[in-house]
C-alpha cells in the first residue's frame, strides 16, 4: 500500500529516487524518506506528509550518493509521523524500506530487544533492519543477511535493503508484495512498479514470488525462493512518462474520466467482430474451460466488488449461469461449498491486491474447474498464478479513486457474459445484438462527457452537505454503491447507497430537507417501482437529484431538486454509462470542497496488505 524506489548507479541517484517517489504518490501515503551512502555513511532525511515536504527537507539538508533507496508509507503500524517514516535503520550500517505487514513482528521484536537492539519506531519494518545486521554480525554477507532474515517473516513484503559495508549493492525480496527490477545502461533499479521506474528505464524484470534480487551499478542477479541462480524475462514496459502526466487537466481523475472511450475502446478492441466475441480472448483453448462453467464465484475488493455485482445480474440473467460474489477479505474466513462446474473470478486492478490473490490461492484448494482474473496489469501476481485472464486495457490509473479501471472491469465482464451466453445456448441472434451494443460503448460514453457543465453546476449543492443518499433498482443497485463510495472518497460527504426498494425498510427515517437523494432512473421495467420510491423521497421533504434515461417517462422536479438526462445507449451496457455521470459529481464535488481528489486521507491505491 505504499511505494519502494531504489536505485545503484555511476550518478547520483537522488533525482531518480525523487522522480520515483512523485511517480509512486497515486499509491497514497503519509510519509516519506530516503537514504543514500555518502562517505561511506548512511545519510537519510525523513518527513511526514507529501514528498514535496522531503523536498524541502532535501534543499535545507542536501544529500548524495550513488547507492538509495526511498519510500512513501501508508500508515499500517504505528503513527503517520517521521519516526515511523522508512527508511529504517540498523547498527548505521543497515537501511530498509518495506511494503506489506510482518504479522510476527512483535514476537521478533521481543527477541532482538533482548539482544540488545534498541527501537526507534512504532513499525513491524524495524525488525527487519536488525534482523538483517544480526546476521552480518554473524559474517553474513548482504545477500545472505537478507535471505535470512526473510525466513523469519510472516506475512507480506517487499523490500529494498542496503549496507554501509558493501557500497554500489541493493538487495530486495518479495513475497505478498510486488517488487519490479529496472534495467538501465551502468545502473539498476527496484520499485513497486514500473511507474517508479519508467522515467529512467522501459526495461524491466517482474520478480516472481520468493524471489530475491541483487543489483549493481554493472548488473543483477536473481535467486528463487530456494536460494538457487533464477533467470527472469527482461521485457520492454509498454508504459511512458507522458501516459502518468496530467496534461492540461487539473487532476488525475479527472483526465482519468475523461480518457474513458479511449479506454473503453481498447479494451473491446480486437475482442469482438461480426456480432460475436472473438475465439481465445480469455487464452488458448479457453473454451474448452468455459463450455464447462455451469456457476461462477466472483472475489473481489471494493470498487472491484462493485463491478462483481453487476456482472452477477448480468451472469444469471442473460448467460443463465448461477452467481455468487463476495468480498475477498470475507470469503477467504468461511468455509464455503463449491458446486461442481464452478468457475473462480478474481477481478483486481492492480493485480496485487493482497486479499483477493489470497483468495484465489486460497481457492486452488476448494475444488473450483478453474480460474479466470480480470486485472488491468500484466504481469501481475493475479495474472500469473490465474489459468486465464482478460486484460482491462485501461492504462495506468493514478488517481485513488477509481474511473476507467472500473468501467473497463464492467466491458470486461460484459465480453465475459455474453461469451458463456453463448457457451450456455443462447441464440446467436440474441449474442448479436449484446455485442452491437456493446460496440457502441465508447461513443455512447464520450456523449455523456458532455453533461459535464451541467453536473459541475449540481455539485454546488452538495458541497454544504454531510451526509447523502443513493438510491438504485436491479443491475443499477451497485452502481448506487459505487456512485456512494465515489462522493465519499474523495469529498469526505459521508454517502450510503440502498436498493430503492429498501428505502421504507429503514433509510426513509433519515431523509429530510438536508439530505440529498441521489437517483439512477434508468428506462427499464423497473422503472414504475423506482418512480413511487421516489415519491417517498418528495413526500418527505426530500432534496431529489435524478439521473434519468432520456426515453425515460417523465420525472418532475419540484425545484427542490434536479433531473438530469442520460442517454444510456440500451439496457445492457446502461450501467456503465450511469456510473460516468456519478463520478463526474463526485469529482466536483471533491473539488468544491478542496479536498485532495487524487490522493484522499487514508486510503491507497494498490491495497497489498490484509
Amino acid at each position: 500500500m505504499c511505494g519502494i524506489v531504489a536505485a545503484t548507479a555511476r550518478r547520483d541517484v537522488v533525482p531518480a529516487l525523487f522522480a520515483g517517489l512523485k511517480a509512486l504518490e497515486y499509491r497514497g501515503y503519509d510519509s516519506a524518506g530516503i537514504c543514500v551512502l555518502e562517505n561511506d555513511a548512511l545519510a537519510r532525511i525523513r518527513a511526514a506528509g507529501k514528498v514535496s515536504e522531503l523536498e524541502a527537507l532535501y534543499v535545507h539538508s542536501p544529500l548524495a550518493g550513488s547507492t538509495g533507496i526511498a519510500h512513501t508509507r501508508w500508515a499500517t503500524h504505528g503513527e503517520p509521523n517521521t519516526a515511523n517514516a522508512h527508511p529504517h535503520v540498523s547498527s548505521e550500517r543497515i537501511a530498509v524500506v518495506h511494503n506489506g505487514i510482518i504479522e510476527n513482528h512483535a514476537a521478533l521484536r521481543a527477541e532482538l530487544t533482548a539482544k540488545g537492539y534498541p527501537f526507534t519506531s512504532q513499525t513491524d519494518t524495524e525488525v527487519i533492519a536488525h534482523l538483517v545486521d544480526a546476521a552480518i554480525r554473524d559474517g553474513a554477507n548482504l545477500r545472505d543477511a537478507v535471505i535470512a532474515a526473510t525466513t523469519r517473516l510472516h506475512g507480506a513484503y517487499a523490500i529494498a535493503v542496503m549496507s554501509r559495508d558493501e557500497p554500489g549493492t541493493i538487495v530486495g525480496a518479495r513475497r505478498g508484495s510486488p517488487l519490479v527490477l529496472g534495467i538501465g545502461n551502468g545502473e539498476h533499479f527496484l520499485g513497486s512498479d514500473v511507474q517508479a521506474l519508467i522515467r529512467q528505464t522501459n526495461r524491466v524484470v517482474y520478480l516472481e514470488e520468493g524471489d530475491v534480487a541483487q543489483i549493481g551499478s554493472d548488473g543483477y542477479a536473481v535467486f528463487d525462493a530456494g536460494g538457487e541462480s533464477a533467470q527472469r524475462r527482461e521485457r520492454t514496459s509498454e508504459l511512458t512518462a507522458d501516459a502518468v502526466e496530467r496534461g492540461e487537466y487539473r487532476h488525475y481523475m479527472l483526465k482519468e474520466i475523461f480518457e474513458q472511450p479511449r479506454a473503453l475502446a481498447d479494451t473491446l478492441e480486437g475482442r469482438i467482430a461480426d456480432g460475436r466475441v472473438l475465439p481465445n480472448i480469455f487464452g488458448v483453448d479457453a473454451d474448452q474451460l468455459l463450455g464447462k462453467v455451469r456457476h461462477v464465484q466472483i472475489v473481489a475488493c471494493g470498487t472491484s466488488f462493485h463491478a462483481g455485482l453487476v456482472a452477477r445480474y448480468w451472469l444469471e440473467g442473460i448467460a443463465g449461469i448461477s452467481c455468487n460474489v463476495e468480498v475477498a477479505s470475507e470469503y477467504r474466513y468461511r468455509r464455503s461449498v463449491v458446486r461442481e462446474g464452478t468457475l473462480f473470478l478474481a477481478v483486481s486492478q492492480s493485480g496485487e491486491t493482497a486479499d483477493t490473490l489470497a483468495a484465489l490461492r486460497d481457492g486452488r484448494a476448494r475444488g473450483y474447474l478453474g480460474s479466470l482474473a480480470i486485472c488491468n496489469v500484466p504481469e501481475s501476481s493475479l495474472v500469473r498464478e490465474s489459468d486465464l485472464v482478460l486484460m482491462t486495457r485501461a492504462g495506468p490509473e493514478i488517481g485513488v479513486a477509481s474511473t476507467k479501471a472500473f468501467t473497463t472491469q464492467l466491458a470486461a465482464l460484459a465480453l465475459l457474459t455474453i461469451e458463456l451466453a453463448r457457451l450456455n445456448g443462447t441464440a446467436p441472434a440474441r449474442c448479436a445484438e449484446l455485442v452491437t451494443e456493446l460496440a457502441s460503448l465508447p461513443r455512447v460514453v464520450g456523449e455523456i462527457l458532455e453533461l459535464e457543465t451541467a453536473i459541475a453546476t449540481l455539485a454546488h449543492r452538495f458541497v454544504a452537505k454531510h451526509h447523502a443518499l443513493f438510491l438504485g433498482r436491479g443491475v443499477h443497485y451497485p452502481i448506487a454503491l459505487e456512485g456512494a463510495l465515489k462522493l465519499k472518497e474523495i469529498s469526505y460527504i459521508h454517502a450510503e447507497a440502498y436498493p430503492a426498494g429498501e428505502l421504507k425498510h429503514g433509510p426513509l427515517a433519515l431523509v429530510d430537507a438536508g439530505m440529498p437523494v441521489v437517483a439512477v432512473a434508468p428506462n427499464n421495467a423497473l422503472f414504475e417501482k423506482l418512480a413511487s420510491n421516489l415519491e417517498e423521497v418528495r413526500a418527505r421533504g426530500g432534496e431529489l437529484f435524478v439521473f434519468a434515461d432520456t426515453d425515460a417517462p417523465v420525472v418532475h422536479s419540484d425545484g427542490r431538486g434536479a433531473v438530469i438526462k442520460v442517454a444510456s445507449g440500451g439496457s445492457f451496457i446502461a450501467p456503465i454509462v450511469f456510473t460516468v455521470p456519478l463520478q463526474i459529481l463526485a469529482y466536483h464535488v471533491a473539488v468544491l470542497r478542496g479536498t485532495d481528489v487524487d490522493q484522499p486521507r487514508n486510503l491507497a491505491k494498490s491495497v497489498t496488505v490484509e
